[in-house]
């Protein structure tokens, strides 16, 4: 799932696919793998790069993984 413009975004520091996969012990391939069946929602940057809201991520991490 990607954020849009008109949805609420978490507040907090974005992280890159690589510091994601960090967390959890997976290659980025795998994170943006994740993005993409929206397992983990992602914003873009003007560059096209995907970003995730760290909050986010250490929810999932306490909810048991992507996975």
């Amino acid at each position: 799932m990607v954020v849009t413009a008109d949805q609420p975004r978490p507040s907090g520091r974005l992280l890159t696919p690589s510091e994601v996969a960090a967390v959890f012990r997976v290659d980025p391939k795998t994170v943006t793998r994740w993005a993409a069946a929206g397992r983990i929602s992602s914003v873009r940057t003007p560059g096209g790069h995907r970003r995730f809201y760290e909050s986010e991520v250490r929810a999932l991490l306490d909810a048991g993984g992507a996975a």
